[in-house]
């Protein structure tokens, strides 16, 4: 198999922007476990990290929103926001266009996706990227699911997404490892910013971890808006990777932190 890695992570621009408000402790055991997750990729020793993140307005609007887009050119540049801001220096990250190619080839006999020559990493990269790869130093193949505009694909068109990505890297000879990107209930950009409802974020997570595929995807959006925010609909990047990975997950860290606007997240899955 090629898919020798998978996990998912938070990707919070506050991790990055003001580190210093968050409780010291919890900072310290987020930034270890960023750190061992990196060590482990590492150990793993691929030849591209595929990171699926979720739309943010950074590279596609309302007017062309594709439901799932992987990129495929050699570099990307980030962050899309302002460096200073966000709390990393813009720089050029390497990508491996042939290898993309032959991926979106791969997946596109299973489910449409779109891709895109140019692509601006923002924050939902750009934050994982900074802690799991910060010398920049291997390929990096982004991929997006819109979670922002509605209508949202059903929550199993992202697990069907996952094993669609599981069929493509199994059909290459480079070694990939796969990282989700994004949060559970959140409110971003809201007056109810800061929000998180704990209680959902883990039964969610105990489904993932489980790999209860129907438990996964039974959620309707409408729900998922009243009790988990709009930032809820993020799942669907970890649900991609649950679908990607087939095996028993396990969550090393969850912690609300309201000063992050989510509770913060990492989790690995077997593969299977």
């Amino acid at each position: 198999m090629s898919l020798v890695y998978a996990g998912i992570c938070c990707h919070a621009p506050g991790i990055t922007n003001r580190p210093e408000k968050a409780n010291p402790d919890d900072l310290q055991s987020l930034k270890y476990e960023f750190q061992k997750l990196r060590h482990e990729i590492e150990a793993a020793e691929p030849d591209a990290l595929f990171v699926v993140s979720a739309e943010h307005y950074a590279n596609f609007f309302n007017n062309n929103m594709p439901t799932f887009s992987i990129g495929m050119a050699d570099y990307y540049e980030g962050p899309i926001e302002d460096p200073e801001w966000l709390g990393i220096e813009r720089t050029r990250i390497p990508g491996d266009r042939d290898l993309s190619r032959r991926l979106i080839e791969t997946v596109m006999e299973d489910v449409d996706v779109g891709f895109a020559e140019e692509w601006k990493f923002d924050h939902g990269i750009m934050v994982p990227l900074a802690h799991l790869t910060p010398n920049f130093d291997f390929p990096v193949i982004p991929a997006n699911i819109n979670c922002q505009s509605p209508p949202l694909s059903p929550l199993h068109r992202s697990y069907a997404f996952g094993k669609a990505l599981r069929r493509a890297f199994d059909a290459v000879p480079e070694r990939i490892a796969l990282i989700g990107t994004g949060g559970t209930s959140h409110w971003p950009c809201t007056p109810d910013s800061g929000k998180i409802n704990a209680e959902w974020d883990q039964e969610f997570l105990a489904r993932w971890v489980a790999q209860d595929e129907e438990a996964m995807t039974s959620y309707h959006d409408a729900e998922v808006l009243s009790v988990a925010g709009h930032g809820g609909f993020e799942i669907r990047t970890s649900i991609a990777v649950a679908g990607a990975a087939g095996g028993k997950g396990d969550v090393r860290f969850y912690k609300p932190m309201p000063i992050f606007a989510c509770g913060c997240l990492i989790a690995v899955m077997e593969i299977k």
